[in-house]
């Protein structure tokens, strides 16, 4: 198998998790509202690490397209299946770290009365240790950074490719690109709390549609893109689709 494809797959999955996970949210805080805090915290424990991955995920891609374009006799070598699987583990502990550290806080400083009440669903909301928040943006600030610069790197490496494999460097920087596109949209998750307090600042009554119509935006129509970017442009892809297009007709 091709590790790019399991690299894909990586991503469509992580991808179903965090739609899954946020419906599942959503659908609860419009019934019940307010959510048990060891059940929010099991929650949040698989979304925040599915969240982190997507970005690493878009950098790990942009460098197999880089390797493939400007390394393609040692790309086998290179990039194998293995390695896929173990990239993809540590893209998981990555993300992982990030809220292993918030729970060791909560269980540290929080009582047990706190841990067995009910609270909104969100991170700040359960972990309320005041390094939470700066501990999110170092974090954050960091991860991110290290994405851009692998972007920015390969997407140039491969501008300066060889000139005779001008049509692959071509495909391959539209694929960076569009890496880059998809990660601004996943960026616009760190803007989702300031956009709902923003809104709802001036406009009180509307809370509960403003919370449903800013998540779609920033949380359900990102997701959708991935398979548009990924599956229509690959040939093999459209070679199955248009089987299983026939096949349905």
């Amino acid at each position: 198998m091709n590790p790019r494809y399991i690299l894909y797959i990586h991503l469509v999955i992580n991808d179903i998790i965090l739609l899954t996970l946020f419906t599942l949210i959503q659908v609860l805080s419009y019934i019940v509202f307010t959510l048990n805090v060891s059940f929010c915290i099991f929650l949040l424990m698989i979304s925040i690490p599915a969240t982190l991955n997507n970005p690493v995920t878009l950098a790990v891609m942009a460098v197999e397209c880089y390797i493939a374009i400007c390394f393609p006799l040692r790309h086998t070598q290179i990039c194998t299946v293995k390695k896929a699987y173990v990239v993809i583990g540590l893209t998981w502990v990555i993300g992982t770290l990030s809220i292993l550290i918030d729970l060791f806080f909560t269980l540290a400083t929080e009582s047990m009365e706190f841990l067995h009440s009910r609270v909104f669903c969100l991170s700040k909301n359960v972990f309320r240790h005041p390094s939470h928040t700066e501990k999110s943006y170092i974090y954050d600030i960091v991860l991110m950074v290290i994405v851009w610069i692998t972007l920015f790197y390969t997407y140039f490496r491969i501008i300066f490719a060889a000139k005779a494999a001008a049509a692959d460097a071509k495909k391959a920087r539209n694929t960076v690109l569009l890496h880059g596109f998809q990660l601004i949209l996943c960026m616009l998750t760190y803007v989702y709390g300031l956009t709902l307090e923003g809104l709802t600042y001036f406009f009180p009554r509307g809370v509960l549609a403003i919370r449903f119509t800013v998540s779609i935006l920033i949380h359900i129509l990102p997701r959708l893109i991935s398979p548009v970017i990924y599956g229509l442009r690959d040939k093999t892809f459209r070679k199955f689709l248009q089987q299983y297009r026939l096949v349905c007709l």
